[in-house]
Parts: structure tokens; C-alpha cells; sequence
């Protein structure tokens, strides 16, 4: 099954839910998902492998619980855009 960006402008709790469809499917069909998305944090709590394209180009495979550690600066750039609380803001 491929899903592209299928939780993209929902709030979280439409999230769950669209997650758990997802989850629900791939098991009991025993099928495989490519899961889209920009929201690296979702992917890396949902997939077990991250493969990152940048200008059509595979640019950085990785393993989701390895996300942390990525070196591509367009991998880093996604995975520090999001807001974290506690740390300084800074004006864009």
C-alpha cells in the first residue's frame, strides 16, 4: 500500500486514527506500506525504515530508531524544523 502523506493538516487525534487504519490493514492483509511524509518524527515512530529523497534522488537510507542519527543535511534540516519545547526560538 502506498500512502502519501496521509496524516498531513490533521490534528492528532485524526492522526492516531488514520495511523491505526493504516496499522490495521497492513496486518491482516500481510501487505507491506510506503508511508510519505515530511513529518520525520511520525515516520520514525511508525516505520522501521527511512529512506529519504531529496530532488527525486534517494539521498539516506536509515533505520527509524537510527532517524537521530542521520547525516544528509536535508535529513537533519526535516528532523530540526519541527518545535521542541525547551529549547531557544529563534526568529526565522
Amino acid at each position: 500500500m502506498i500512502a502519501d502523506e496521509p496524516t498531513s493538516a490533521l490534528d492528532v487525534t485524526v492522526q492516531l486514527d488514520v495511523l491505526k487504519i493504516l496499522d490495521k490493514l497492513v496486518a491482516e492483509r500481510g501487505m507491506g506500506l510506503i508511508f510519505i511524509s515530511h513529518d520525520l518524527r511520525l515516520v520514525s515512530s511508525f516505520c522501521d525504515r527511512v529512506v529519504v529523497m531529496y530532488a527525486g534522488k534517494v539521498v539516506e537510507q536509515i533505520k527509524a530508531s537510527e532517524l537521530r542519527d542521520a547525516q544528509h543535511p536535508y535529513t537533519r534540516g526535516l528532523l530540526n524544523c519541527m518545535p521542541r519545547i525547551g529549547f531557544e526560538r529563534h526568529p526565522l
